[in-house]
C-alpha cells in the first residue's frame, strides 16, 4: 500500500505521522511546495520508526513523480483559516491549490483513492472530482468524523462520562450550517434527552458548528490538526483494511436524500474501494429541513467556482 499526503503543514504532518505510528503504508510520501521541508519532515518521520516499531518508509518531496502508482492520496493543501476569516472565503484561492494538485495527483496516480481535507472542504471535494474526472465512489472529503467527534467531545465534558460511550452523527455541509442529528444521539443506546434538557443539547450543538472557529480564535495564527488528521486517517485504515466502517463523510450525491450534484455530509460505508455505498437515514422534519439548507449553501458555492 503506497499513501501520499499532499501538504506538509500542521494537518498534513500529522496524518502522515499517525499512518506511520499505525503501519498502514509501505511507503508513504509527503509533498510540499516549500523548499526542504517536507524532505525533513519525512526524515524526521522515518527516524522515529525504530523507536515505534513501524516498518513505513517515509519519502518527502518537492514534486511528484516519487508519489506514482500510489493507492490512497490525502489533499490537505492550502491556506488555513485565520481570526474572522470564514471557510467560504477561503474557497477562491484554495479552489486554485487543489485543482493544481488534483491534475498533478492524476497524471502520477490514475488508480487512487482521493480523500480530501482542504477547506471549504465540501467545495474543495467537488473540485477534486470535476478536476481528476475520477468516479464519485474514489474521491470523499473528511468533515463528518471531525464534526461527529467534536460533538461527542462536548456532550462527554457536559456529562462527565466516556466519549466511547457516545454514539452521534453529523450531517450536512463542514461548516456553520453543519446538522447535529440530536434524534440519532445516544448514550450506549440511550438517547441524549433523557440526559439532558433541549437549552444545553442546543448549547452543544451551536457550539459544534462553531468548534473549528473556536481552536482558530484560541491559536491566533493557525487552525485545527490533531482531530482532523485523526479523522483524515481513520478513513485511510477503512480503505486500507477494506473495514466496511460507517462513517459521516462529504460525497456527491446523485440522488440521495433528494440532492443532485453537489458534496456533502452523510453516512457511507468506506472501504477498498472507497465509497462502497451511502446510508440514508431518516430524518425528522426539522433536521431534513436543516439538511436541505445545508447542502443547498454548499450547491451555491459550488456554483461560484470557475474550474
Amino acid at each position: 500500500m503506497k499513501i501520499t499526503v499532499i501538504g506538509g503543514g500542521n494537518v498534513g504532518a500529522t496524518v502522515a505521522h499517525i499512518i506511520t505510528q499505525k503501519q498502514l503504508a509501505n511507503e508513504l510520501v509527503i509533498v510540499d511546495v516549500v523548499e526542504g521541508m517536507p524532505m525533513g519532515k519525512a526524515l524526521d518521520m522515518y527516524e522515529s520508526t525504530p523507536i515505534e516499531g513501524s516498518d513505513t518508509k517515509v519519502i518527502g518531496t518537492n514534486g511528484y513523480d516519487e508519489t506514482a502508482g500510489s493507492d490512497i492520496v490525502v489533499i490537505t493543501a492550502g491556506l488555513a483559516r485565520k481570526p474572522g476569516m470564514t471557510r467560504e472565503q477561503l474557497q477562491e484561492t484554495n479552489a486554485e491549490i487543489v485543482k493544481s494538485v488534483t491534475e498533478s495527483v492524476v497524471k502520477k496516480s490514475p488508480n487512487a483513492i482521493l480523500i480530501v481535507v482542504s477547506n471549504p472542504l465540501d467545495v474543495m471535494s467537488y473540485v477534486a472530482y470535476k478536476v481528476s474526472g475520477f468516479p464519485r465512489e474514489r474521491v470523499m472529503g473528511m468533515a463528518g468524523i471531525l464534526d461527529t467527534a467534536r460533538y461527542r467531545t462536548f456532550i462527554a465534558m457536559e456529562l462527565g462520562i466516556s466519549v466511547k460511550d457516545i454514539q452521534a452523527l453529523v450531517l450536512g455541509g463542514h461548516g456553520d450550517s453543519m446538522v447535529p442529528l440530536v434524534s440519532y444521539t445516544t448514550i450506549s443506546g440511550v438517547p441524549i434527552t433523557q440526559f439532558l434538557d433541549q437549552a444545553t443539547i442546543e448549547r452543544i450543538v451551536k457550539r459544534t458548528r462553531d468548534g473549528g472557529i473556536e481552536i482558530v480564535n484560541f491559536l491566533k495564527t493557525g487552525s485545527a490538526y490533531y482531530a482532523p488528521a485523526a479523522a483524515a486517517v481513520e478513513m485511510v485504515e477503512a480503505v486500507v483494511k477494506d473495514k466496511k466502517r460507517i462513517l459521516p463523510c462529504s460525497v456527491l450525491l446523485n440522488g440521495e436524500y433528494g440532492i443532485t450534484g453537489t458534496f456533502t455530509g452523510v453516512p457511507i460505508m468506506i472501504g477498498k474501494k472507497g465509497v462502497e455505498k451511502i446510508i440514508e437515514v431518516k430524518l425528522t422534519p426539522e433536521e431534513k429541513a436543516a439538511f436541505e439548507k445545508s447542502a443547498s449553501e454548499v450547491k451555491a458555492n459550488i456554483g461560484k467556482l470557475k474550474l
